[in-house]
């Protein structure tokens, strides 16, 4: 029985709230860690405090003098870029003339993974949540056992963040994944990802077995993060159905799907790769076949200058604060623990880097003729692989711990190495980390295009 009048939300005055200032300090803290180095959250979040502490009219004004920041703004402008280069790179094309206009991808209805190590569940568990029905293979009974608990801990996490809980993925049911130590099992599968540790030998001797067992027209991919694909592919009677698939890792979180072309690689064996990294809600970028293709090609350099800047004095959170503060997720050195730093040393010692296999009388700190730090052998050599062994470039609390702290012991490391080779301890600023790491990650780049191993810039970046 009342009149309806106008209710209008802009009129109703702000409502005072007796904790306001400290809530709001708090919020503010909270966006500022988790969105470093950017600009919008920031000035949503003090859009948001203006419409706390004016009335309606002088907030919206307010509201839009922010919004003229953000639009005038680089970061916008690289926000833009971004999106478009996202959507760029799934018109891909090869030197050879092959692209995404011409080639059809063949249905992949059944898939398969081979190896449970870290790359292999997490690559599993993607396949999983796109409902591709798979068989993941291990090599013996003890490993198989130990790959189905991790895969089952992650995908039971997944099933928890996916609403529906676990029903909506069905991972129980052997159907959709089957664990096995049976090569046979995969005679008709569509596609198969081998993620075994980076390992030339073992690589050839696992593609040569599928070449035998898999179907004529099975895909047979490799999640090698930096080894030759013609090489891998010469193991098989089909170096045409030969692709690399690198995911990052975590595999089930990162997005990026790096899609690597051979000598040999069909055209449609390339949309089939690409038409998966849909499917897993990934960006598959298609790249040329040379040592660590574009994803690790550019982390070599800009990996190896944040270590040579540890032998000239800095320290692993000068640099990886620098970096983040900088608008980077993670810093070299955090991002080096938490991936392992006995992957990397194994690959040095493959490529005959590191260890007995140098000549006599080979310079510490010089390789090939270019500078190199040893730094990061002699850390494994003393068994600080990262996370995993609880101590790396920073302390864990604990083996898999995932919390860094500045290690003294490390500092005092560095000190003794630079006095053993007479390198003079120096002050170096942010500017120069930051130039440093930067321009060596955008040289190599350049280098990359230059080669022809990338078909634009869009795809690098």
């Amino acid at each position: 029985g009342q009149p309806l009048g106008p209710r209008r939300l802009s009129l109703k005055p702000v409502p005072k709230l007796p904790n306001m200032e400290a809530f709001l300090d708090e919020a503010l803290a909270k966006v500022k860690r988790q969105a470093r180095g950017c600009l919008a959250p920031e000035l949503c979040f003090q859009a948001v405090r203006a419409a706390t502490q004016s009335p309606f009219g002088a907030g919206v004004r307010r509201e839009r003098e922010l919004f003229q920041v953000l639009l005038g703004s680089g970061q916008a402008r690289a926000l833009q870029y971004a999106f478009f280069a996202e959507r760029a790179v799934r018109r891909w094309a090869t030197p050879g003339g092959a692209s995404w206009s011409s080639a059809a991808p063949q249905p992949v209805r059944r898939a398969a993974v081979i190896g449970l190590g870290t790359m292999g569940r997490g690559i599993v568990t993607s396949l999983v949540k796109a409902n591709i029905p798979l068989v993941a293979l291990e090599q013996d009974l003890e490993n198989l056992n130990k790959g189905r608990k991790a895969v089952m801990l992650l995908l039971e996490r997944e099933a928890v963040k996916m609403e529906g809980g676990a029903q909506t993925l069905d991972f129980h049911n052997p159907a959709r994944l089957q664990f096995t130590v049976d090569f046979d099992l995969l005679h008709d599968v569509d596609l198969v990802i081998e993620a075994v540790f980076e390992n030339m030998a073992l690589k050839k001797e696992i593609f040569h077995k599928l070449s035998k067992i898999c179907k004529p027209g099975a895909l047979l991919c490799t999640n090698t993060s930096a080894l030759n694909i013609d090489e891998i592919a010469s193991a098989t009677n089909r170096p045409q159905q030969v692709i690399g698939t690198h995911f990052f890792s975590p595999a089930h979180v990162m997005r990026l799907l790096e899609i690597i072309y051979g000598r040999h690689t069909s055209p449609t064996a390339i949309a089939t790769a690409m038409q998966l990294a849909k499917a897993l809600k990934k960006v598959g970028v298609v790249v040329g076949n040379c040592f660590g293709f574009v994803g690790n090609r550019m982390m070599f350099p800009y990996v190896q200058q944040a270590v040579f800047l540890l032998e000239e004095g800095s320290r692993p959170e000068a640099v990886d604060q620098v970096l983040e503060d900088f608008g980077f997720k993670i810093g070299p050195f955090r991002m080096s623990d938490l991936a392992g730093l006995d992957v990397g040393w194994r690959s040095r010692k493959d490529q005959g880097l590191t260890g007995p296999s140098l000549p006599v009388g080979t310079p510490a700190r010089q390789r090939h003729g270019q500078r190199y730090s040893p730094l990061p052998d002699l850390l494994c050599e003393h068994g600080r692989f990262g996370q995993k062994s609880g101590k790396g470039w920073y302390l864990y609390e604990k083996a898999g711990g995932r919390t860094a702290t500045p290690d003294p012991w490390l500092h005092n490391f560095l000190s003794q190495y630079r006095d053993t080779h007479g390198i003079p301890t120096r002050f170096i600023d942010q500017e120069e980390i930051l130039e440093r790491c930067l321009f060596a990650l955008i040289n190599e780049g350049f280098a990359i295009l230059a080669e022809g191993i990338a078909s634009g810039p869009e795809h690098l970046d």
